[in-house]
């Protein structure tokens, strides 16, 4: 829950600085850009596999340009859904979403250093992977002697 809210943090703290950095976008305060990263993240994870799987021809065709334009039209259908956040122009619709991947991947490396023991959404926990798999052939190898037992 805490690393989730971590990554919801650093999603609205890249989006004020996509908004200082980037001239068409524009965040009204900090309760819009948190609003806005919840949008954002909605909108990454239903509308962005539809039209990235329906645009691989067209991104087949570019060298895997035109996912800027599928990444800037889900950067602007966010905003669609949000007052008080809005993207203006072509440079915001491009160089937006690029700005806010690259300050938002910073902020998720800095909370993730500062706080190692939570896993923050889209990052695994390697030690929590560790412990299942020796739990896993723990388990395996009971099972192998009460067969070997039996």
């Amino acid at each position: 829950m805490l690393g989730a809210f971590f990554t919801l943090l650093a999603t609205a703290l890249s989006l004020l600085v996509v908004d200082i950095i980037v001239p068409g976008v524009n965040l009204a305060n900090f309760p819009a850009a948190m609003i806005a990263a919840v949008a954002i993240g909605a909108v990454n994870s239903s509308v962005n596999p539809v039209l990235s799987a329906l645009s691989m021809p067209l991104n087949f065709l570019s060298l895997g340009a035109f996912s800027l334009v599928v990444n800037g039209f889900c950067f602007w259908l966010a905003s669609v859904f949000v007052p008080g956040f809005s993207v203006h122009g072509v440079l915001a619709f491009i160089l937006g979403p690029v700005i806010l991947s690259f300050v938002n991947t910073f902020l998720s490396k800095y909370f993730a250093e500062r706080h190692p023991n939570l896993t923050l959404a889209g990052a695994t926990n390697n030690s929590n992977q560790i412990e299942a798999a020796r739990n896993a052939e723990v388990k395996t190898d009971a099972t192998q002697k009460d067969r070997v037992e039996a």
